[in-house]
C-alpha cells in the first residue's frame, strides 16, 4: 500500500512538473509566433492554422502514434476525439482574457469556414465508424484515407480563401491588443534567432508533452479508471495543455485570430491523425468498429464547434459579463459531456 501511495505521488509530481514546463514553453511559442507573423508579413490566422496548431499538437502526434503501435485502439481514438471538444472548451476559456466576445474579432470568414470544414470532417468520421470500414488495403481502411484527403483539401481551401474579401462584418470591436506586451526584445531579435527559439520551444513541448502523457497513463492505471474514460478526459487534457497556454497567451497580446485558428487547426489535425494511426495499428482498420464513447465524443465535438460557428456568424450576441454567450454555452456543453463520458465508461 505504501509503495502504491509513493508511486502515485511520484506520478502526480511528474505530471505537475511537466505541465509547468509545457505551460511556459507554450506561452513563449505564442509570443514567438506573433512576432514571426509580423516579421514575415503572414496573416495571424495562417500562422495559427499551420504553424501554431502543428507545434501544439506534437504531444497528440507522439501519443497517438505510440498508442497505435501498441495496438491500444481505445486510447488512440478516445484521446483524439475527446481532445476536440476539450480544445474547443479551451478556446472558450481564453474568452475570459479577451475584451468582449472573442468571436466578434475576426474580420474575415476564415474561422467560420474552418469550423464548417471541421463539422464536415467530424460528421464524415461518424459515418465511417457506423459503416465499419468494409474496404481496406493492407489493413488500412478506405475511410481513414478519405478523411486525410478531405483534410488536405480543407487546408488548400482555407489557404486559398485567406485572400478573399467577400464577407465583411460590421460593428467590429477595437482591434488594438490588450495592455499586456509580449516579452521585450522579441521585435529586436533577428529572424533566425526567433526561428531558433521557436524550434527550442517546440522541442520542449514535445519532450515534456510526452512526459505529461506518460504520467497521465500511469495515473490511469494507479487510480483504476478505465482507459476509455481516461483517454477522453485526463489524457486528452494532458495533450491539450499546449493549446491552452498558447491560446491564452495569444489572446492576452491581442492575437485573437491566431488563437481561434490555433484551436480549429489543432482539431482538424486530430482527425487527420487517424490515417497514420491506422497505418501503425496492425490489428485491422482502426475505424472498423465503434463504441458509444467514441460516437459520443464526436457528437459533442460537433455540438461545441457548431456553437462557435453560430457565434462567428452572429456579430451582435448576448454576453455574460465580458464573455460571449457562445463561449459560456461551449463550457456548459463540455462539462455536460464529462458526465456523459463518466456514464459510458
Amino acid at each position: 500500500m505504501e509503495h502504491i501511495t509513493s508511486s502515485l505521488a511520484l506520478s502526480l509530481v511528474t505530471f505537475a512538473a511537466s505541465a509547468f514546463a509545457v505551460w511556459v514553453a507554450g506561452a513563449r511559442l505564442a509570443y514567438l509566433a506573433d512576432a514571426l507573423s509580423d516579421r514575415l508579413t503572414l496573416a495571424k490566422s495562417v500562422v495559427g492554422l499551420v504553424f501554431l496548431s502543428v507545434a501544439t499538437s506534437l504531444p497528440e502526434i507522439a501519443t497517438t502514434l505510440t498508442a497505435a503501435v501498441h495496438a491500444t485502439r481505445a486510447l488512440v481514438l478516445n484521446n483524439l476525439f475527446g481532445g476536440i471538444a476539450l480544445q474547443t472548451a479551451i478556446l472558450a476559456m481564453s474568452d475570459f482574457w479577451a475584451r468582449g466576445a472573442i468571436t466578434n474579432y475576426p474580420r474575415k470568414a476564415n474561422h467560420a469556414l474552418e469550423a464548417t470544414l471541421l463539422v464536415l470532417m467530424l460528421s464524415l468520421m461518424i459515418v465511417v465508424l457506423m459503416v465499419g470500414e468494409p474496404i481496406a488495403i493492407a489493413g488500412v481502411g478506405l475511410g481513414s484515407v478519405v478523411i486525410a484527403f478531405v483534410y488536405a483539401g480543407s487546408l488548400w481551401l482555407l489557404r486559398t480563401y485567406d485572400g478573399a474579401n467577400d464577407w465583411v462584418p460590421v460593428d467590429l470591436p477595437d482591434p488594438d491588443p490588450l495592455p499586456f506586451p509580449a516579452p521585450t526584445g522579441l521585435m529586436h531579435s533577428s529572424t533566425s534567432a526567433l526561428l531558433l527559439q521557436a524550434l527550442i520551444a517546440c522541442s520542449l513541448i514535445l519532450i515534456f508533452g510526452i512526459l505529461l502523457v506518460t504520467s497521465a497513463e500511469r495515473l490511469a492505471l494507479q487510480t483504476g479508471l478505465g482507459s476509455s474514460f481516461i483517454g477522453v478526459t485526463l489524457l486528452a487534457g494532458a495533450t491539450s495543455l499546449p493549446e491552452l497556454t498558447t491560446s491564452i497567451a495569444a489572446v492576452r497580446i491581442g492575437s485573437y485570430t491566431m488563437a481561434i485558428s490555433n484551436i480549429f487547426g489543432s482539431n482538424l489535425i486530430m482527425l487527420m491523425l487517424v490515417l497514420p494511426a491506422d497505418v501503425l495499428y496492425r490489428s485491422g482498420p482502426i475505424l472498423r468498429s465503434n463504441t458509444p464513447m467514441e460516437l459520443a465524443s464526436l457528437g459533442m465535438a460537433i455540438v461545441v464547434t457548431a456553437i462557435f460557428l453560430t457565434g462567428l456568424l452572429i456579430r451582435r450576441k448576448p454576453k455574460i459579463g465580458n464573455v460571449g454567450l457562445d463561449s459560456v454555452l461551449v463550457l456548459v456543453s463540455f462539462l455536460a459531456s464529462l458526465l456523459v463520458y463518466f456514464g459510458l465508461r
